[in-house]
């Protein structure tokens, strides 16, 4: 087993709604090595550089403990640490930048827990965790919410009135990391300038679409919480207050919780299967509807992205869906031929970078998502700082 070197690591941790992404970085920036503990709570596995164990996780602690335990086994163990880096999903209006984590930092993701219920309350047992098992070491955060300031208040705020009542409902977004690096590493793909209008499609068990008009995120489908938008691996998307309403009023608030977050979505439309792999190797009628929904939804909020730029410029995909589904993206890119997009169909199947033909007026390409580069480089830049 080939030993790490003598140099101080930043260990990024990366917990989402069914998995905790890892990876261990050089001070350069260089990875060391990554992993994911994926399906926790299901038909869970470990992945550690390219060893892959199938292994019960029946929840993020256990998850955690099994990812440290592993890079401990292979030289990373939590003194060679110089800091640890979180992704935190839900900053509201005041985390809107990167932060070393102090009590008060970990108090406000706290009280931001009820606008992210699947991801914040994750963050905050893996950065509780960290301080018992390593609590000289320093931590940090990048929140998935700060990439979303700069839109504009017409699109962030609903049309309620302003009372206390109403105090902090409003459009967050988020993705904000993944958006953040593709936004840093399309133009070393593609060799050129980062184009204008760009439409964005983070494609996973959580999905959303972002507006980035030079550079910056000026609209995205998210809204108040992860929820919102698209359809999702287990979220419903986009429905309805009234209808939510009624599901509480009929069912109770908690339980309503439960439906929205964790029964809805591709797994309710297909009547038990949330991962798109799994629904794209299933003949039946239900699976081939979710994955139509899921189409459609990206396609109409597409649309609507589209108008909030006055046009497009370039489509890139990125997230475990946008990266790998084939036939997700043909399914979008043909639905809009009719803004100039043509796609080269080899390229779209061999999963190259760039996906456009000559003739498309749009350029098309796959980036993968690096957040946890980004991460670690957040914690890099204020430990240089002070």
């Amino acid at each position: 087993m080939t030993r790490p070197d003598q140099t101080a690591k930043i260990l990024v941790l990366n917990a989402g709604s069914s998995s905790i992404k890892f990876a261990v970085f050089s001070e350069n920036l260089n990875e060391d090595i990554s992993g994911i503990a994926e399906n926790i709570g299901s038909k869970s596995r470990l992945t550690v550089a390219d060893t892959v164990t199938i292994t019960p996780f029946i929840d993020h602690r256990s998850a955690l403990n099994a990812v440290l335990s592993s890079l401990s086994e292979r030289g990373y163990s939590t003194d060679v640490y110089r800091a640890i880096a979180h992704r935190v999903v839900h900053g509201g209006r005041k985390l809107t930048t990167p932060v070393r984590i102090t009590a008060e930092v970990r108090a406000e993701i706290s009280s931001c827990t009820p606008l992210a219920p699947l991801h914040n309350p994750h963050n905050l047992a893996a950065i509780d965790a960290l301080s018992q098992i390593a609590p000289k070491v320093a931590q940090y955060a990048s929140f998935d919410t700060s990439f979303h300031a700069t839109n504009p208040k017409v699109a962030t705020r609903y049309a309620i009135p302003r009372m206390m009542e109403t105090k902090e409902i409003r459009r967050y977004g988020f993705h904000g990391l993944s958006y953040a690096s593709l936004v840093k590493h399309l133009p070393v793909i593609s060799g050129e300038k980062l184009p204008s209008r760009l439409l964005a499609f983070h494609l996973g068990n959580g999905a959303s679409l972002c507006a980035i008009l030079n550079g910056q995120s000026i609209a995205t489908t998210m809204g108040y919480s992860p929820l919102d938008g698209l359809t999702m691996g287990t979220r419903s998307g986009g429905i309805d207050a009234n209808a939510v309403l009624r599901l509480v009023e009929e069912n109770g608030l908690e339980r309503t919780k439960a439906i929205l977050n964790h029964e809805s979505g591709l797994l309710g439309l297909s009547g038990g299967k949330s991962d798109m792999r799994n629904l794209m190797l299933d003949p039946s009628a239900d699976s081939a509807f979710a994955i139509e929904h899921f189409c459609y939804w990206s396609l109409r909020h597409a649309g609507s992205l589209i108008a909030s730029m006055e046009g497009l410029d370039a489509i890139a995909f990125t997230g475990g869906i946008g990266e790998n589904a084939v036939g997700v993206r043909a399914r979008i890119l043909r639905a809009l031929e009719w803004i100039g997009v043509r796609m080269n169909p080899d390229a779209n199947h061999n999963g190259k970078a760039n996906l456009h033909a000559q003739t498309s007026k749009v350029s098309v390409w796959i980036i993968p998502s690096k957040e946890e580069e980004m991460i670690a480089a957040d914690a890099l830049t204020l430990m240089e700082s002070g």
